[in-house]
């Protein structure tokens, strides 16, 4: 076996269709877009550069053929809550069935990183945010989600026969959408739906920058500064929804509010991936075509989950169940017959209470992000619970 580094268009190419051709054989496995994978490894295009360098190489047989792949990252703004040492990062990993060529590419990225003054690697990760390409899918290997990593059980073995240990877990749910409401979501809507003074309405793309303005609120006040996210700003979030503009769907998309100030935020988009595999991985100008004349034709059946999130001073209080039961209302119209919620961490009690809560939820997949410390000897820890 020889590993290469990628250092070419060719070699580049061939990191892609490494992972195409490694699950041809599999019928869930849904082709990402190209360009999505190739922009995490363009400096003109992933802000992730500024803090942080990646690297990737290639597995080869005997015979000159790809049996495997991965990437490996360092960035000065990966930090989790109670990292001790600096952490480095593995993704895009691909191998066949072969400890002993799942452990090449895991020493060639080690080694690597040992160089950078790394102490310890998570994998399989994204070099940038947590929305896209994270975690080992270790449970419910069913088509994945848009950006969504996706890899045959056996992975999970190579993983922790080389010596990753869980990290965390990432749970995602899934629901029914039209099925009735459990009791308990329709008795404390009922409490809210009778007060003037709380309202939940669908978000209205004409008026893009007001919306934006309400989501960056909600998000700071929920999310920011915990599991190393961000603080989002309006301008930020006005280019995100114009990007997400053409496939996004008003009618799932909530936003609650008390006397007009904003306290709850319910974003969702269609499963992109029901119309993106009919693409085979293009989107250039004639598969835009393509998906245009794709998503006006196939019907998609179900709609994911991108942020649930409530101001801490109405969490607990039954403001999730007031926008359930209103977003139920809107769900029992449309065509959508299925519903699953992007990943939690398991660090996070407090909002696997709050999906848990939705009604009947079940575990729809989960997976794991891993983290393997090069001295063997310090004890590991798992990430700490979030307050």
């Amino acid at each position: 076996m020889q590993i290469t580094e990628v250092t070419n268009e060719k070699e580049t190419r061939e990191f892609i269709l490494t992972n195409v051709r490694l699950n041809k054989d599999n019928p869930n496995y849904i082709r990402p877009l190209d360009k999505d994978v190739e922009e995490v490894f363009n400096e003109k295009k992933n802000k992730a550069f500024r803090f942080g360098t990646a690297k990737r190489w290639l597995l080869k047989n005997d015979a000159g053929e790809s049996i495997g792949r991965i990437a490996v990252f360092t960035n000065k703004k990966y930090r989790n809550k109670g990292d001790d040492v600096p952490v480095g990062g593995v993704g895009f990993f691909d191998c066949i069935n072969d400890q002993n060529a799942a452990n090449k590419l895991f020493d060639t990225a080690k080694n690597w990183l040992q160089q950078q003054g790394v102490e310890a690697m998570d994998g399989p990760i994204n070099f940038g945010e947590r929305d896209r390409w994270w975690g080992l899918v270790v449970e419910g290997f069913q088509p994945p989600l848009y950006g969504m990593n996706y890899n045959p059980p056996y992975y999970q073995n190579l993983f922790e026969t080389y010596g990753f240990q869980p990290f965390f877990h990432q749970i995602c749910f899934g629901m029914k959408p039209k099925n009735k409401l459990s009791g308990k979501v329709i008795e404390r809507h009922a409490v809210y739906e009778k007060d003037p003074h709380f309202s939940v309405r669908n978000m209205e793309k004409s008026k893009l920058e007001k919306y934006a303005a309400d989501f960056a609120k909600v998000y700071n006040a929920a999310w920011a500064g915990h599991g190393g996210l961000k603080e989002l700003k309006t301008e930020q979030v006005v280019i995100m929804f114009k990007k997400m503009k053409p496939v996004m769907d008003e009618s799932i998309i909530w936003f609650a509010y008390k006397d007009e100030e904003p306290i709850a935020i319910f974003v969702n988009l269609p499963d992109l991936n029901q119309w993106f595999k009919h693409l085979n991985g293009k989107f250039d100008l004639l598969h835009k075509l393509k998906f245009l004349w794709v998503k006006a034709t196939v019907k998609c059946t179900k709609f994911t989950g991108i942020v649930f999130g409530i101001v801490p001073e109405f969490q607990g209080k039954g403001i999730d169940s007031f926008v359930v039961g209103e977003a139920h209302k809107t769900v029992v119209k449309n065509p959508y017959d299925e519903y699953e919620m992007q990943w939690i961490g398991d660090f996070n009690p407090k909002m696997l209470n709050v999906a848990e809560s939705l009604g009947d939820v079940y575990q729809s997949r989960r997976l794991t992000t891993y983290r393997y410390l090069f001295d063997r000897t310090k004890e590991f820890k798992r990430h700490p619970v979030l307050a």
